[in-house]
C-alpha cells in the first residue's frame, strides 16, 4: 500500500469514528420502556475496532514519514517545515492586514495612525512563503504516492 492510500484510510477512519460518536450520543439515553434505535454495546464494539485500526494506521504512517526520504529529506522534516512555514505565513498575513487597515480621521486635529512596516514588502514575503508552501505540498503529494507504507 502506498502512503497516500494510508492517509486516505486514516481520514476515512477518523470520519467514521466521528459519525459513530454521533450515533453513540444519540443512543446514550432513552425513555423508560423504550429501546434505543441502535444497540450501544454494538456501537462500542465498532468504536474499539475503528480506534485499533486508526492506531495501526497512525503508527505505520508515522514510521513511514520518519524513515522515508524524498530529495534527501525525510517526510517528517518536510511536514514540519511546511507546518512552520504555514504558521509564519499566517502570522505575517494577519500582521500585514492589520498594518494596512486605514484609520478614519474625523478632523485635522486628530493624531494620524501610521503603519510600522512596509506593507507591500511584507505582502511580498507572505507571497514568497505561500509559494514555498505550495511547492512543499506538491513534493509531499508526489512522495505520498511513490513511497510504500511501512507496516
Amino acid at each position: 500500500m502506498k502512503l497516500a492510500q494510508a492517509l486516505i484510510l486514516r481520514s476515512d477512519t477518523q470520519k467514521r469514528i466521528e459519525q459513530l460518536k454521533v450515533r453513540l450520543l444519540s443512543n446514550a439515553k432513552t425513555q423508560e420502556n423504550e429501546s434505543p434505535s441502535e444497540d450501544p454495546k454494538l456501537l462500542l464494539k465498532e468504536l474499539d475496532k475503528l480506534t485499533n485500526e486508526l492506531f495501526r494506521l497512525i503508527c505505520s504512517i508515522n514510521l513511514t514519514n520518519s524513515s522515508a526520504k524524498f530529495d534527501g529529506v525525510s517526510l517528517t522534516e518536510m511536514i514540519a517545515k511546511k507546518d512552520a512555514l504555514t504558521l509564519k505565513a499566517n502570522v505575517l498575513r494577519e500582521f500585514a492586514t492589520s498594518a494596512s487597515q486605514k484609520v478614519d480621521l474625523y478632523s485635522n486635529s486628530e493624531i494620524k495612525i501610521l503603519s510600522t512596516v512596509d506593507v507591500a514588502a511584507l505582502q511580498k514575503q507572505v507571497d514568497a512563503l505561500s509559494k514555498e508552501i505550495r511547492e512543499l505540498e506538491m513534493k509531499l503529494q508526489e512522495a505520498n504516492w511513490s513511497v510504500d507504507l511501512v507496516e
